[in-house]
């Protein structure tokens, strides 16, 4: 038993470290063929792509091979997903060469200590915030902005590549500048090196098309080699890679002034945040196709352990490869022998075989990256953001626009930036609701998605729909003020529902006390309801246990006893509503009625008799002997005639005080009431109110008591 149990606490530890350690010990022989295929097809598309992208990063060919192969060992020991591939990136090549460049001030050494110390310092910052549980970073970009910031990446990948391309010298580096530049000079093009690029992209093209299966980028750098060794092309000015030096790298720390620490340390905090963003993603979207989840938090620990591997190895910053992991996939790779494989292979090539890569031509190497940036751009994306939100379509626009004017990190920051005005947007201004009943559902509901809910007049039932904190907790108080302040009859109790504050600071809780002591004021008493009880734990325990005593008589569990209790406290205040006959209720109206307006028909019946004007009795049947159109049944008809002929006549008199009493009864259950009729204030206390509907904007969210 000790021995067992000492086993699992040593395979918990493994699994917790190093989860790659436990799938090779139980590994299978059945998946090696499989996991072998996919290195070696890995390694072929790695290899030329790290050997480009150190083109892209302003370093030599070799720290491109450095940065493919021994990363790929660390993440398949330290990594949770069987899948990624991890390797050079073209957004973290980009992002180290804009950053840099202004730095080293054109000093090759000392752009490569800088690269080295950036490289190491992006690895300890990914090992720090896995270690911190920091996972949830990888959600922190929205889709609609990270998406836009590639894009943005794309664009000044494929602008820079151009004069590689085309083989025209540059002198440019904004990306504006690039565009203009390419217009001026694409007439002094180098047609040899133009004739091999735009071949090699045409054949890149078309293997991708049409033999998808094919290592595309290891076949047409390969054909290239053979063009350029075969036909002299480098002796014609096509230029070439040069020698590349074989062997292990030598193994070294970095140093660099203390003057320059604050730009290296914010570049490594964005590489950290985009790199770790769009590699999750890659490692989250194939887990999902064969299975199984990963750990974000260890995919912190495997891509620092992958960055540090590459920092000592003189490499740049790394992350996980979409294109390579497809590969991988496509293949059938089972686990993460296949980065052990396809670093192997790509090691071989480094101890033995650098002598071709000579040959390779610059210009199929800007043909390799540019498929590469035409695929970061993410076109069908954008327009189904278009279709789906305006709002968020012009945030992604505005991020790539921010990357081509701004640059690389300062695009990184107005990201974040855009992210958090988005978030603060949405959050500021949540939904609300006030709620009501509606007949034959349970529960209760926004009055704006149900049209015919009802409500309780003098009772307020409010939804704030949202976490309560310093953002938008001043937007609570203007809205409930302001719809205190609009209803048709005066508000004496305000019941606040509680059920969708997750998280209240202190001045969420500064603000209720605020709102009750201004509505008290005016006569409203404030209530809550369906509080969560772990909302205590954003505050000190004696201060929560103070709070709790002293508000108990202002709380509810649910609904249903704060509307009994508001019941209660009518009837206690002599406010009785109850269900009366609609008939009951026309007839108490038409009697109150005529009650105020007896002073007036007085006035009229006085006037009647000095002007010798027949004078009709409206309480007899007996008729008259010249007025039998003036004969009414009753006194209400009689009223209803007299006011319509003082509309025909252009005569309006009313009383201000009075309502129309005919309006029909609703529908009501335990609790819901007519319309009150406003008569004056003596008799306005024996009618029963209906329901006074609140509109609002809200979204349709049943609340169940």
């Amino acid at each position: 038993m000790p021995n067992s149990h000492s086993k699992r606490k040593r395979r918990r530890l493994i699994q917790i470290l190093a989860p790659g350690v436990l799938t090779l010990l139980g590994y299978r022989p059945s998946w090696l063929f499989k996991d072998l295929a996919a290195g070696l097809s890995v390694a072929a598309i790695a290899l030329p792509v790290g050997i480009a992208y150190a083109d892209l990063a302003g370093v030599p060919p070799v720290v491109g091979m450095y940065s493919a192969i021994f990363p790929l060992f660390a993440y398949a020991l330290f990594g949770s997903s069987r899948q990624l591939m991890t390797g050079p990136d073209a957004a973290t090549c980009l992002l180290v060469a804009t950053t840099l460049r202004p730095l080293a001030g054109g000093d090759p050494e000392r752009y490569a200590t800088l690269l080295f110390g950036l490289t190491i310092m992006t690895g300890l910052l990914f090992i720090f915030a896995g270690a911190i549980r920091l996972g949830f970073i990888a959600n922190f970009l929205s889709q609609p902005i990270l998406t836009g910031y590639l894009n943005g990446i794309a664009l000044l990948i494929i602008v820079g590549q151009l004069p590689k391309l085309f083989g025209y010298a540059t002198s440019e580096e904004q990306f504006s500048g690039k565009i203009l530049e390419f217009f001026d000079r694409v007439d002094q093009s180098h047609w040899p090196t133009t004739a091999l690029g735009a071949g090699t992209l045409v054949a890149l093209v078309t293997i991708m098309r049409f033999l998808p299966r094919l290592p595309s980028a290891f076949v047409v750098v390969g054909l290239s080699i053979l063009l350029v060794a075969g036909f002299g092309l480098d002796q014609q000015g096509v230029a070439v890679l040069g020698d590349v030096p074989s062997g292990f790298p030598s193994i070294v720390l970095p140093t660099f002034h203390y003057e320059v620490f604050n730009d290296i340390f914010g570049a490594a905090a964005g590489l950290v945040l985009v790199s770790f963003t769009s590699g999750v993603l890659t490692a989250k979207s194939f887990a999902r196709r064969n299975g199984y989840e990963i750990d974000a938090n260890q995919e912190l620990i495997g891509f620092g352990a992958c960055n540090l591997a590459s920092g000592l190895a003189q490499g740049f910053p790394v992350t996980g490869a979409d294109s390579r992991t497809a590969v991988n996939n496509a293949m059938g790779g089972k686990t993460q022998m296949v980065g052990l494989i396809a670093g192997g292979a790509m090691l071989l090539v480094l101890l033995y075989m650098t002598a071709p890569l000579a040959y390779v031509p610059t210009t199929a190497l800007a043909a390799v990256i540019l498929v590469s940036a035409i695929g970061l751009f993410d076109l069908a994306d954008l327009r189904l953001l278009y279709r789906m939100s305006h709002r968020e379509f012009l945030m992604s626009v505005a991020t790539t626009l921010g990357v081509l004017l701004l640059g690389v990190l300062p695009g990184v920051l107005l990201a974040v930036a855009l992210s958090l005005i988005w978030l603060l947007s949405v959050e500021s201004r949540p939904n609300d609701a006030v709620l009501g009943r509606v007949k034959g559902q349970k529960g209760f509901h926004s009055v704006s998605d149900y049209p015919l809910a009802k409500t309780i007049p003098g009772l307020l039932i409010y939804r704030f729909e949202s976490n309560l904190v310093f953002y938008n907790a001043d937007y609570l108080k203007s809205r409930i003020l302001a719809l205190v302040a609009a209803q048709k009859t005066p508000v004496e109790w305000l019941v606040l529902d509680a059920s969708c504050i997750n998280i209240i600071d202190a001045t969420g809780l500064r603000k209720l006390d605020e709102l009750r002591e201004e509505l008290a004021t005016v006569g409203v008493s404030v209530y809550i309801a369906r509080v969560k009880q772990h909302l205590g734990r954003f505050f000190n325990d004696e201060f929560v246990q103070e709070r709790l005593e002293k508000g108990k008589k202002n709380r509810f569990q649910t609904l249903k006893p704060a509307i009994n209790a508001y019941l209660k406290y009518q009837r206690a205040t002599g406010l009785t509503h109850t269900n009366t006959n609609a008939k009951e209720q026309r007839k108490k109206a038409n009697k109150y009625l005529l009650h105020a307006l007896k002073p007036a028909i007085d006035a009229y019946l006085k006037l009647q008799q000095s002007t010798d004007v027949t004078i009709v009795n409206a309480d007899t049947q007996t008729p008259g002997k010249k007025v039998k159109k003036h004969r009414f049944q009753a006194l209400k008809p009689a009223i209803e005639a007299y006011l319509k002929h003082q509309r025909s006549e252009g005569r309006t008199l009313t009383d201000a005080n009075v309502a129309d009493p005919g309006s029909e009864d609703l529908e009501s259950d335990d609790f819901e009431w007519r319309e009150p009729v406003e008569l004056p204030r003596m008799v306005k206390q024996n009618i029963a109110p209906t329901p006074v509907k609140n509109e609002l904007p809200a979204r349709s969210d049943d609340t169940s008591d």
